[in-house]
């Protein structure tokens, strides 16, 4: 059998706020790659839809704590252990990342039997310092996928800092230019090995339940998250108190759970918008699907918190742009890599109900206006955003900078497999031909 070409580590997997990991694993896998994946932690206290059982076989789960311990300690016994292992495990009693030593001894144990030699990781957290001590004891290159909060609100209760875990990745990547460009500020020494690689969507499905869906009744503003402060939630609300009084016919529908859902709830009663504004609670991704083919816009007003975490990148505008739906977002990191101002959506300045609401009116009163941002949103969603275009710019890279087993495969097939995809829903969607310039240059092909 050949050796796989490389590993995946992670704190926890599969996991319901990974799908993006899932969705990457199993394009990669498509355009055949052999993987490894490991997980830290268990999931079995989560209720994980949309893993096909055929990912979930493959993942193996390190044993529980305890017995984590007592094999590597059986192993040390044995002497099956690199000497670097059994030094540290001798001298990091105490210290905040011990467990991750235990974890990286074993993990490393079975990449070796394997001839793995390149980890890569999402999140510059638990699974990202576990591939540093691997490289440490097993001489394997890492390599890890920065997000927002990871990066921007790190944890600081560990011996392994973010400025360590740059410095020795092989290479590092950014989900978005915004991120790219602020580890490259701040880490100016790794500029190099800094690379933005998009989270990647399944474009298809969604284009293909959403297209030519009618619209009934009132015009409908979608929203979709977890119903935390980032979110910015509370502005839209507000934005929608603004349409009322004004005397714009709408709904607005917010889908997902979450810890303000009380808050948000006694928002909407308060402002007399129950017969107006819904929380629907969390929906799967087939109802995801469906409110975004009845909608006629989607919002999104996301805000920096407190603490100074915001999102990047956030999928939901990537599956409303995949239904030719405009968007209305906020000016905020990596938001206008994905609603460009005045062609796929409008932006405003984050924490300001009233442009929220002013950029609402815009598009809600003039429905050829929405159609057309929502086209070329779709458009700029396949330039960018199509999952076969990152998964293979991500084996690329890692190919490129790390020791990956054998040599990053043509990615012709993976391109025309784009090819074929958008010429059959250009059709669909009657979207307009560009002829051999694209739509948005610094697509798949440009900055990175």
């Amino acid at each position: 059998m050949s050796r796989p070409h490389f590993a995946y580590v992670f704190e926890r997997f599969p996991s319901f706020t990974q799908t993006f990991c899932a969705r990457e694993i199993m394009e990669l896998q498509r355009q055949g790659a052999r993987l490894m994946l490991f997980s830290i932690r268990g999931t079995d206290d989560e209720t994980v839809r949309h893993f096909p059982a055929s990912l979930r076989d493959q993942v193996i789960h390190l044993p529980p704590s305890a017995a984590l311990t007592a094999e590597v300690e059986a192993m040390k016994k044995r002497q099956e252990l690199p000497e670097s292992a059994v030094l540290t495990l001798r001298q990091w009693s105490g210290r905040p990342d011990k467990t991750r030593v235990y974890e990286a001894a074993w993990i490393g144990r079975q990449l070796q039997a394997s001839g793995v030699r390149h980890v890569h990781t999402h999140f510059a957290g638990l699974g990202a310092r576990t591939a540093w001590w691997i490289r440490q004891f097993y001489g394997c290159s890492y390599s890890f996928t920065g997000h927002a909060n990871d990066l921007f609100c790190p944890d600081n209760a560990t011996d392994l800092k973010l400025p360590r875990l740059v410095a020795d990745a092989s290479c590092v990547v950014a989900v978005s230019d915004y991120t790219a460009d602020w580890l490259r500020e701040h880490y100016p020494e790794s500029a190099r090995r800094i690379h933005r690689v998009y989270n990647g969507l399944d474009l298809e499905p969604i284009v293909s339940a959403t297209a030519g869906v009618g619209k009934a009744g009132p015009p409908l503003i979608v929203s979709v998250g977890r119903l935390i402060e980032k979110k910015g939630f509370g502005d839209l609300i507000r934005a929608c108190a603004m349409l009322r009084d004004q005397g714009t016919a709408f709904e607005c529908r917010i889908a997902g759970g979450g810890p303000l859902r009380e808050e948000l709830e006694a928002q909407i009663a308060a402002a007399g918008l129950t017969d107006r504004v819904y929380l629907e609670g969390p929906r799967s991704q087939e109802e995801i699907t469906v409110m975004l083919g009845k909608a006629s816009v989607f919002a999104l007003p996301c805000v920096t918190e407190a603490d100074g975490g915001r999102d990047v990148l956030p999928t939901v505008l990537m599956e409303a742009m995949a239904a030719a739906l405009p968007c209305v977002s906020t000016r905020l990191a990596g938001v206008p890599e994905m609603v460009m101002d005045h062609e796929t959506g409008l932006l405003t300045a984050e924490c300001d109900p009233a442009a929220t609401a002013a950029a609402l009116t815009r598009l809600l009163d003039d429905p050829a206006l929405a159609r057309r941002m929502g086209l070329a949103g779709l458009a700029l969603a396949r330039e960018r955003f199509a999952q076969e275009v990152t998964a293979a710019r991500l084996w690329r890279l890692l190919t490129a900078h790390g020791k990956v087993n054998g040599p990053f495969p043509s990615p012709a097939l993976a391109m025309a497999r784009v090819r074929q995809w958008t010429r059959r829903f250009s059709r669909t969607l009657r979207m307009p031909r560009h002829g051999k310039k694209a739509v948005f240059p610094d697509g798949p092909h440009g900055r990175n």
